[in-house]
């Protein structure tokens, strides 16, 4: 019997499109998988002495002579992607290994902990990002405007005290941001806070005082202030102008196609 026409372009339909539907159920899967992981970590992050932990571990590392350092920047990539309290280890590693191996070990260890949230959050959901997105003129054209200013938005949110570190770095994941701008963008912009911090946390009177905050910040923090306060409203102007900026170049180009698609109706 002759097969019947069309029958194979049916197959490789259907197939394809079981194959689409696989591939999305996989994606909600890793989705949520990562959205219940994140909240469970944010919850125990409150309801267990998580400080507490961070600083014994620290007061452990300032025994391990050469290797302490390592270790600290272990622990801050670890206190990135679990959303633990960064300003605790940074505290604590000036309180321990001063300002100098402290500002290294900090900035290499937090530079590397948020690169390693970013690919996270790209590689569990950008690619869904993506598909919204694309299905948006208008939110297109931010996407694609944020991905061409990258390397600005991320150093001025770096130097704003104001935007939530750990969420950003998984924020800019989803972004088109490059990894390169976005690495190098994020280590250059947090490293007047790193010495800042490291500087308070070698002025403490011990490690209990960086789970506890006791920290006298003096005029360097008013400074620091008023300097964040700065860079939140600029990015705050400069991420608003490029919205909008995006939006009217893509609002004719929406026009223009619904036209199109009409005319073609």
């Amino acid at each position: 019997m002759a097969p019947v026409n069309g029958q194979p372009e049916k197959a490789l339909s259907v197939a394809a499109g079981r194959g689409k539907r696989a591939a999305l159920v996989l994606l909600g899967i890793k989705i949520v998988t990562l959205g219940i992981i994140i909240l469970a970590v944010i919850t125990g992050s409150i309801f267990l002495p998580v400080k507490e932990w961070l600083v014994k571990v620290l007061e452990w590392t300032g025994q391990l002579g050469f290797w302490g350092p390592v270790f600290v920047v272990a622990i801050y990539i670890v206190a990135c992607i679990l959303f633990l309290p960064g300003s605790v280890v940074t505290l604590g590693t000036g309180f321990v290994f001063k300002l100098f191996i402290g500002t290294i070990a900090v900035s290499i260890g937090s530079t590397l902990g948020a690169c390693a949230a970013f690919w996270i959050g790209r590689t569990f959901a950008r690619s869904w990002i993506s598909g919204k997105v694309a299905a948006n003129e208008k939110f297109a054209a931010i996407d694609n405007a944020v991905g061409r200013q990258g390397f600005k938005i991320v150093l001025l949110t770096r130097l704003s005290p104001v935007f939530p570190f750990n969420l950003l770095n998984y924020a800019f994941g989803l972004t088109k941001v490059s990894f390169a701008r976005y690495a190098l963008a994020s280590w250059i912009g947090m490293i007047p806070g790193t010495i800042m911090y490291v500087y308070f946390g070698a002025t403490l009177r011990s490690l209990a005082d960086a789970a506890a905050g006791n920290v006298e910040t003096g005029a360097a923090g008013k400074i620091f202030f008023w300097f964040g306060l700065a860079a939140t409203i600029v990015v705050t102007v400069f991420v608003t102008r490029i919205a909008r900026k995006a939006l009217r170049e893509a609002v004719p180009k929406y026009a223009e196609n619904k036209a199109n698609g009409s005319n073609n109706g």
